[in-house]
C-alpha cells in the first residue's frame, strides 16, 4: 500500500514541477510519474540532511517538488543534447 502512495504523491509532485518548470518537457504521464517520485525522494532527503523539516511535516512536499524540478531539469538537459 505504501509504494501505491509513493506514486501517487510522486505523479502530483511530477504534475506540479512540470507545471513551474518553463519551457517544453519530454516526456509523458509514465516519465513525470517516476520523475516525481525520483524528485520527492532527492528532495525529501536533502531536505532531511539539511535539516529543514522532520518526518510528516509540510515542509516535505516543498522539497519534493523542488526535488523534481532538479530532477526534470537535469533530464531536460539530459534529452536535449541528443
Amino acid at each position: 500500500m505504501e509504494i501505491l502512495l509513493w506514486i501517487l504523491f510522486g505523479l502530483v509532485v511530477g504534475v506540479v514541477a512540470k507545471f513551474l518548470m518553463p519551457g517544453p518537457n519530454p516526456g509523458g504521464l509514465v516519465m513525470t510519474t517516476v520523475l516525481g517520485i525520483v524528485g520527492a525522494v532527492v528532495g525529501a532527503w536533502i531536505g532531511r540532511v539539511l535539516g529543514f523539516y522532520g518526518p510528516g511535516q509540510p515542509a516535505g512536499f516543498v522539497m519534493a517538488v523542488v526535488g523534481a524540478i532538479i530532477v526534470l531539469g537535469v533530464y531536460h538537459f539530459v534529452t536535449s543534447r541528443r
